[in-house]
């Protein structure tokens, strides 16, 4: 992967929801972070955008109100329209991710009143309850495809238990997110994956309905009767609440699992470390998260005044993309990045984002990764891999990172 000078008006174009540049996304960042840190590029539907990768760059525009994430107030109507069909924009543009104070504040609040540290805390047994039980369904095979297997379902029932989606539902909704996900990070997807918006629009409005009419002890009923000053979410804000719930409640942790298996594996003597001192775990999830974290690329902001950094003049409108995972290895924050350390001490990564926007289901991540990891090294210590790690391919997709399958054998 070349870089081109953005020296010309012309912007080199950049896939970054191709499994191609997934490969090579670390070597092509670390060359940024020394020759152009402020990247300007063509997304491949001819949107100009900046990639910024080096840390302290990166922190400071996480946490500078300058950059909004709200495009209304910037952009057009044909420039919205562009981005987000009609139908979807209300699942895509009505929630905390993609809003600003005092939005931003309302939302949150809202929501934070919903998913307590009390309530994650007391899905712990439930949590490892569920990985025992997949990992009982595969341990006489003999091997297993973790992420199908395990780093998916754990997640997906989590989230379908805490929304109170009924068991009977599960598999429907498990078909429902992957296609909405796939659709949120490949937009050339939504005509296709229109008819999955309408069903899930259409169930989550009779769940809606039955839960202010018969309230329960799920999150769903806690959202439609959170209230703060007398204010309570809209509909709109409901139903965007809730995919935003279970894309950044399961998404990111299919590929925490994943990724986090993958490093271990590749790095046999932390393996070995982890296996001997269990109590290491909580530093093995940041390392993972540091290392090889499950979001590549935070979400979109738009520069909301023209902002000067280094040589480069971000105009007002322009489209700014922070890659996490740059900053994550970056060599004047982080002491030998590119080497995966259980121990790591002072890992202050951005894998969660920062400032007011910091993800609110981090200690629920957390708390998925350590078990999950626990119980797999516990239930089956003699994991090895498959297939040729250089075989392994990366989820096509904008915001995450994450494999498409990891096939073990034990």
């Amino acid at each position: 992967m070349t870089i081109s000078s953005n020296m010309n008006n012309e912007a080199p174009k950049l896939d970054l929801f191709s499994s191609e540049f997934k490969e090579h996304a670390y070597p092509f960042y670390a060359t940024l972070r020394e020759r152009e840190p402020v990247y300007r590029f063509t997304l491949p539907n001819g949107q100009i955008a900046w990639l910024i990768t080096r840390y302290k760059d990166a922190q400071a525009i996480l946490k500078d109100n300058r950059f909004i994430k709200n495009p209304h107030t910037l952009l057009s109507q044909e420039q919205i329209n562009m981005m987000f069909p009609t139908m979807e924009r209300d699942l895509l543009l009505n929630h905390m991710l993609s809003s600003d104070p005092p939005d931003h504040t309302r939302l949150r609040t809202l929501v934070h009143k919903a998913f307590t540290p009390k309530m994650i805390e007391g899905l712990r047994g439930r949590i490892q309850e569920v990985a025992d039980t997949l990992l009982d369904a595969v341990q006489s095979k003999g091997k297993m495809n973790l992420v199908d297997e395990f780093a998916f379902p754990l997640p997906i029932i989590a989230i379908c238990e805490m929304l109170g989606i009924p068991p009977e539902d599960r598999n429907q909704f498990r078909d429902w997110s992957d296609i909405l996900i796939e659709a949120f990070n490949r937009p050339e997807k939504i005509q296709q994956a229109r008819p999955t918006f309408q069903s899930f629009i259409k169930y989550m409005n009779q769940m809606i309905e039955d839960r202010r009419k018969n309230s329960t002890e799920d999150l769903v009923s806690a959202l439609v009767h959170a209230e703060t000053e007398g204010e309570k979410l809209t509909e709109k804000e409901l139903y965007s609440m809730i995919f935003l719930l279970i894309v950044a409640g399961h998404e990111t942790t299919v590929n925490l699992i994943g990724n986090g298996v993958l490093a271990l594996l590749q790095h046999p003597k932390q393996l070995e470390k982890l296996k001997r001192h269990p109590e290491l775990i909580s530093s093995t999830i940041e390392e993972v998260l540091r290392f090889s974290g499950p979001v590549e690329l935070a979400t979109n902001r738009w520069a909301g005044e023209d902002v000067q950094i280094y040589e480069s003049l971000i105009r007002k409108g322009d489209m700014v993309v922070v890659a996490l995972a740059s900053a994550n290895r970056d060599e004047t924050q982080f002491e030998n990045p590119d080497l995966f350390d259980i121990t790591r001490q002072n890992n202050r990564h951005l894998a969660f984002g920062m400032g007011i926007h910091y993800c609110l289901g981090a200690p629920l991540a957390r708390l998925e990764g350590e078990i999950a990891l626990l119980t797999l090294l516990r239930r089956i210590p003699n994991l090895h891999l498959n297939i040729d790690a250089e075989t392994l391919k990366w989820r096509p997709s904008y915001l995450t990172r994450g494999l498409i399958e990891l096939p073990l054998v034990f």
